[in-house]
């Protein structure tokens, strides 16, 4: 009887390439949003760039309305009524559309740059090549602002929009107005500002 010679194949291995995962923004920073003041410290110190007027004044803008960065590059003249003194704000990722009510200092704001804008754009702003800002020449000058201003941590746009709802919600609004301000399609996005605001119990222990 023959016998059978069997052969030991070894295992291949496969070797992949492993990518690492991101760490979560929490775990990489100590908070997300900005308080009243450090905005204003923020403005401020935008004061003094070499396009201070044009700088402030995107900052004092993207804080009001909430608006992601892509929103406030992308704004329009066509989306300002000086007459009504309200803003049509037009939202990314699906969100809703809004009317905003513009305050006395950012209107006034807002002329000025119109005033002055040269040459003249259908953007509110715009480069020193005329063209619309770019969200990372946005960028770049909020972080330069946060370094002029002081800040212990990395400023980033964001923190402008997390800035106004935690703002609106530390004023009292209610969860379901703070949603349509912030154009949130899904309320789970608008919750996160409520629960975290410090007047949210501030009535549980009076008689």
């Amino acid at each position: 009887m023959a016998k059978s010679h069997l052969k030991l194949v070894t295992p291949t291995t496969e070797k992949r390439t492993v990518i690492p995962k991101r760490r979560p923004n929490a775990d990489l920073r100590s908070r997300e949003h900005l308080t009243e003041t450090e905005v204003d410290k923020l403005v401020q110190a935008a004061k003094a760039n070499r396009w201070g007027h044009r700088d402030s004044t995107m900052i004092l803008v993207a804080w009001r309305h909430g608006l992601r960065v892509s929103e406030l590059v992308d704004l329009r003249w066509d989306q300002i009524d000086f007459a009504s003194a309200t803003l049509h704000v037009r939202r990314v990722k699906q969100g809703t559309p809004s009317t905003h009510p513009i305050m006395g200092d950012e209107l006034r704001a807002l002329r000025r740059l119109q005033r002055e804008q040269e040459p003249k754009s259908s953007f509110v702003f715009t480069s020193e090549r005329a063209g619309p800002f770019t969200t990372a020449g946005f960028a770049r000058m909020m972080e330069r602002a946060g370094v002029e201003a002081g800040m212990p941590f990395k400023v980033h746009p964001h923190m402008l929009r997390h800035a106004c709802g935690f703002a609106l919600a530390n004023k009292g609004h209610d969860t379901r107005a703070l949603q349509a301000y912030l154009g949130h399609k899904n309320i789970q996005h608008t919750v996160r500002y409520t629960e975290l605001s410090p007047t949210r119990f501030k009535d549980f222990w009076r008689s």
